[in-house]
């Protein structure tokens, strides 16, 4: 097992490492919009909060061998299912014709209270 870390990506802020390799996989903690030099919150709508949080997520994964298009699976938290539409139209760009795997959810609360919150699992490697 190897624990990934990267300063291009909000440090942790809790006991959990950004992302960890394991074999040809990389699990990638979930990420929220924070500036990853300020760790200050980005974005006050959930479209420019996801933009933020795919930058640190393609940071993370980057930083673990990987990028986007080795996503096999992501999970995308809503503040509120009412942004789903905003929030898909930031990811589809972001990732272009590859389509990982999806679940969405709407929780009740993220940390900082931020709008959206989102993991990945991909492929390391070729």
């Amino acid at each position: 097992m190897k624990f990934i870390q990267t300063d291009r990506a909000p440090a942790a802020i809790g006991p959990y490492s950004q992302a960890v390799a394991l074999g040809d996989l990389l699990f990638c903690s979930g990420q929220i919009p924070l500036d990853p030099a300020t760790g200050e919150l980005v974005g006050e709508t959930a479209a420019e909060q996801a933009k933020q949080v795919l930058s640190n997520l393609a940071a993370v994964l980057e930083a673990g061998g990987s990028g986007l298009g080795k996503v096999v699976k992501t999970t995308i938290f809503l503040a509120s299912m009412g942004d789903f539409a905003a929030v898909n139209e930031i990811y589809a760009g972001a990732f272009g014709d590859h389509r990982p795997a999806r679940a969405t959810v709407e929780v009740s609360c993220l940390p900082k209270s931020v709008l959206v919150e989102i993991d990945a699992i991909a492929g390391i490697g070729a």
